[in-house]
């Protein structure tokens, strides 16, 4: 899940109770540097960014396993599975409007890939 301030700091909360390390990796840092997450209350990891307006694609990784996110602005499916999407706008003014159940899904080189 993802919380936005109006100066474009983004935190990024995943649940994996039990996990002993948790990073946040996406398009933002290159996919191969995983920024470490730190353990907050209940099973609950949280990473802060401050990101610059615009579109961006990420994951979680927890103990070695990569995980999608499909509580964010969307979901790509890519050849190496679904990542999520995250949505940074300019100001307040021009955020979308509250989340109603929606979720954007995209396939790209989604080859073969079968959604029910």
């Amino acid at each position: 899940m993802t919380n936005l301030s109006n100066d474009g700091m983004v935190e990024f909360r995943f649940f994996r109770q039990g996990a002993r390390h948790v990073s946040l990796a996406g398009d933002f840092n290159q996919w191969s540097e995983q920024l470490p997450m730190r353990r907050d209350s209940d099973g609950w990891w949280v990473a802060e960014l401050k990101l610059a307006p615009g579109d961006y694609r990420f994951r979680y990784v927890a103990d070695g396993a990569w995980y999608t996110d499909f509580a964010s602005n969307g979901v790509e499916a890519t050849k190496t599975g679904w990542n999520s999407m995250l949505v940074v706008p300019a100001s307040n003014a021009s955020r979308p409007s509250a989340f109603e159940g929606d979720i954007q899904v995209r396939a790209k080189d989604a080859t073969g890939l079968k959604v029910a």
